[in-house]
């Protein structure tokens, strides 16, 4: 995973450049797929998601040629770019914090971004699958539903209550919710 900033007045150049090395990385042994998370309204902050089959062809992709050249042509794009190894679902919860959230917490933020994600699947498609046998419905809707949720939703919900998960134990405990008075 790698956060890059947009360098001021470079928006679509670095987002051009982007797709580039997602299309680069694609060409290699071990590739499994990328996503891009862009930031939330008023932060130019993108995290950057690169899946290799192992550590072996993630290194053999780190070290290419290709992706040298390709960092040289995004020089002035970007600023300050943090890059970060993450294996399995505590990746999710480890940044931009030092610490791991409690499991209780983990599963309240997957849930939050399960629970809508499920509800407008079955909203949209729930008709159409219910004519499947069992086996072959849920089959249907994990294949489609797990890389929304690993490569979007997931990521989405963990960056937007990271002050949450990343609270110190006995401290903000509760999420808490700002009313504005009209």
């Amino acid at each position: 995973m790698v956060a890059r900033r947009v360098a001021r007045g470079r928006y679509r150049d670095f987002t051009l450049w982007l797709d580039e090395g997602r299309e680069l990385a694609a060409d290699f042994p071990g590739y499994l797929g990328s996503g891009i998370l862009a930031p939330p309204p008023g932060d130019d902050e993108y995290q950057i998601i690169f899946r290799f089959q192992d550590t072996d062809t993630l290194a053999r992709w780190e070290h290419s040629a290709s992706r040298r050249a390709w960092l040289e042509r995004g020089a002035g794009l970007f600023e300050a770019p943090q890059e970060r190894r993450a294996l399995g679902l505590d990746s999710w919860f480890t940044s931009p914090g030092p610490r791991v959230p409690p499991r209780w917490k983990q599963a309240i933020a997957i849930w939050l971004a399960f629970f809508p994600v499920s509800l407008m699947f079955q909203w949209l498609l729930g008709d159409t699958l219910a004519t499947l046998p069992l086996v072959p419905r849920l089959l249907a809707s994990t294949l489609m539903l797990t890389p929304v949720m690993v490569f979007l939703f997931i990521p989405l919900s963990t960056r937007l209550l990271a002050p949450w998960l990343q609270a110190p134990p006995g401290r903000g405990a509760r999420l808490s919710l700002r009313l504005r008075r009209s």
